[in-house]
């Protein structure tokens, strides 16, 4: 397969994930055409185009693409044949209220960028930036694929098809595969069996960041069946799959001990797949996000702002050497599977991974319309929902209250209806201990603290009475 295509990046900017999917990119073969990134920060976004000169020099480069900055959407979007989205909705300023002001009321949040008080406020700010972006694809570039990796991903998926119904897009997100790996280490420590987690079939459902994992097999190894076993031996003390140092979690405050995963295996039989920092908070807020020292006996952490902008500062800079040249950026295969995905979608084959789409059966536990991730089945043009495996009732109904949550709160904001907006935020688990009166103040002083993002869009003076 020999492929020219264009390939339209809206947050072309990005300071890490962009140069790991142009490395994806350059590994592959049979690929070539052009790479059109498009940003608000064109300075980042002519950064990556510099990297993606060097990582076409690079001898491991199977594929070259040219690499050229945008400065209108619309030139960006003309002729593509797959549009990605990954954006950050807002600046840290927005986002260190979304995490940290909720910790007043005694609500902490491990991620907030999903669920919880956190994950409607960014909603807010995402959903009128992408009823913009389904505008324009389908009226510029209609046929092209859509990615999502933009978070709240459900939302996003939601309102992409919502305002645009002949889209076609699907969102990726690795949590599952983390949730496989841990599958590959069990199999390595308890059978001594060491394979690849694409070696392994697994059946996954429910919703972003917090789907399930139903059935899990290595040839007739039932891989489910291990967990138990695991748990006895190392759930105490905590296990993080990535990397060569399980302890990960006691310093990195991306990594977790995989301890409320085994804890939620042991009360609903099926295995949350995603990080125990996304999980925790579908949950009620005092189960393992009561306070600081319960999320540290579970072995995972707090990621503030702070460590994320240090984060983000290291990456920039990171991004400035790799782009003159002063530093060296390895072209591999990462874990991901974007351009796997893409190639099938070209003909290049069959590939099954696990994507969000609107529920149109694949799970028929969940409402209909509802956005759902499930496996689907990638190939020549096509993506089909496979059908899920049901969840455990109990699971079935923490899986169906997110999902009658993220439909709300899009009809909410859709409606620019605040009234419903709160009706969404108060029922989120981790509002769960707060009184009514405190969950008002609360939903009106986070409002207030990112006006700047969505005064153009809701009127929060008259609802609030300021």
């Amino acid at each position: 397969m020999k492929r020219d295509i264009k390939i339209c990046y809206i947050g072309g900017g990005s300071k890490l994930w962009a140069r790991v999917f142009m490395s994806d990119l350059a590994v592959a073969e049979g690929l070539s055409g052009e790479m059109a990134l498009y940003d608000i920060d064109r300075e980042a976004a002519e950064r990556n185009a510099k990297i993606g000169v060097r990582i076409n020099e690079n001898p491991n480069t199977k594929s070259k693409l040219e690499y050229k900055v945008y400065d209108k959407l619309e030139d960006a979007l003309s002729g593509a044949t797959f549009v990605l989205l990954s954006i950050l909705p807002g600046t840290f300023k927005e986002m260190r209220s979304d995490v940290h002001t909720p910790e007043k009321y005694g609500i902490y949040q491990s991620v907030g960028d999903t669920a919880g008080p956190g994950g409607v406020l960014r909603a807010m700010r995402t959903v009128p930036i992408y009823e913009d972006f389904a505008k324009k694809i389908k009226e510029i570039c209609p046929d092209a694929w859509v990615i999502n990796f933009t978070n709240p991903m459900s939302i996003c998926i939601k309102v992409l098809y919502d305002v645009f119904p002949e889209i076609k897009a699907f969102g990726c997100c690795h949590e599952v595969f983390h949730a496989q790996k841990l599958l590959t280490v069990m199999l390595k420590e308890l059978r001594g069996i060491d394979v690849h987690r694409s070696q392994i079939y697994t059946d996954a459902c429910g919703v972003n960041h917090f789907t399930w994992i139903t059935r899990a097999r290595y040839e007739d190894i039932d891989l489910l069946a291990l967990v138990p076993e695991f748990a006895e031996k190392f759930g105490e003390e905590g296990y993080y799959e990535e990397g060569d140092d399980r302890f990960a979690f006691e310093t990195n405050p991306f990594a977790y001990g995989n301890k409320v995963k085994i804890d939620l295996f042991e009360k609903y039989g099926a295995l949350a797949a995603a990080g125990d920092r996304h999980l925790a908070e579908f949950l009620p807020n005092k189960w393992y996000l009561k306070d600081p020292e319960t999320v540290k006996a579970w072995k995972f952490g707090l990621t503030t702002v702070d460590y994320r902008e240090a984060d983000q500062a290291q990456k920039i800079a990171d991004t400035i050497e790799m782009a003159e040249g002063r530093k060296e950026f390895e072209v591999v295969k990462s874990d991901e599977e974007a351009v796997e995905l893409m190639k099938a979608l070209l003909g290049g084959g069959t590939v099954v991974s696990n994507v969000n789409m609107p529920n149109r059966g694949q799970m028929p536990q969940m409402p209909l319309g509802s956005i759902v991730e499930t496996n689907c089945v990638f190939s020549n043009d096509t993506v089909s929902p496979v059908v899920s495996r049901p969840l455990p009732t109990g699971a079935s109904n923490l899986v169906y209250r997110c999902c009658v949550n993220i439909d709300n709160t899009y009809l909410g904001i859709k409606e620019r209806d605040l009234d419903k907006i709160y009706q969404a935020f108060v029922n989120q688990a981790l509002c769960n201990s707060l009184s009514m009166e405190e969950s008002k103040e609360l939903f009106r002083e986070m409002c207030l603290n990112t006006r700047e993002y969505l005064d153009p869009y809701y009127d929060l003076d008259t609802y609030f009475g300021c």
